[in-house]
């Protein structure tokens, strides 16, 4: 690991535990989309492997379809739509198979939205507990991700749905599994679903920290004609 590499991996513990923290304790108050536009945009968003377009397309296709949904489902239906590189990840409980199919439908027609992952049970919605325990899995596993080493947890974004770990994120698929693994050995996680948008290991080494200097040449030991 690179210098830069290792002074990073000192600032992301203290950095992201701070804003997982926060965002746990605003999803439980029902601010979690606050929280997501703010610190972690702000704070984070500049090691996201997404373009800044995307990141902020993302957020518009899930405020633009949280309002979609709540139309169609109502007081019948939990769905959380978390956006990736404008694919829409949609998990929860809905009524039936009908409201399910709507709900995907007015995703899929949102400007910008390139594909639907549609993860919805047919089930009544889960209750305050099931979500409660469900930002907690949330929290531990991206801790655990911050924890480990060869991996940016800045690369992954984790949802939980009744014990089910769903990731998303650009990753290789050597970090694909790595994370996968961290994930099943968190307690609660019943399943880790895996919806990555796999990227080379040549491009991996393009979103790696370089040392100090660079691309500056080494103008210090070499001399120049005039």
């Amino acid at each position: 690991m690179s210098k830069s590499s290792a002074i990073w991996k000192k600032v992301q513990r203290p950095l992201a535990l701070s804003v997982l923290c926060g965002a746990m304790l605003a999803s439980l108050s029902g601010c979690v989309a606050l929280v997501a536009g703010g610190a972690i945009s702000g704070t984070l968003a500049a090691s996201d492997r997404r373009t800044f377009g995307a990141q902020t397309e993302d957020r518009a296709i899930e405020v633009k379809g949280g309002i979609k949904i709540n139309n169609v489902g109502g007081n019948a239906a939990h769905v959380n739509i978390n956006s990736f590189n404008r694919r829409a990840l949609l998990t929860g409980e809905v009524r039936d198979e009908a409201m399910k199919a709507q709900i995907e439908r007015e995703v899929r027609g949102i400007e910008g939205v390139i594909d639907v992952i549609n993860e919805l049970e047919i089930a009544g919605p889960a209750s305050y507990t099931s979500r409660s325990s469900d930002t907690i899995i949330t929290t531990k596993v991206k801790a655990s991700l911050v924890d480990a080493k060869d991996i940016s947890a800045n690369s992954y974004q984790v949802v939980t749905e009744r014990g089910v770990v769903y990731l998303q994120g650009r990753v290789t698929q050597r970090e694909g599994q790595i994370g996968a693994d961290i994930a099943r050995g968190v307690s609660g996680v019943m399943k880790v679903v895996k919806v990555f948008e796999y990227i080379s290991e040549d491009e991996w080494k393009s979103y790696q920290p370089q040392p100090a200097g660079a691309g500056a040449g080494n103008t210090g030991n070499s001399t120049s004609n005039p």
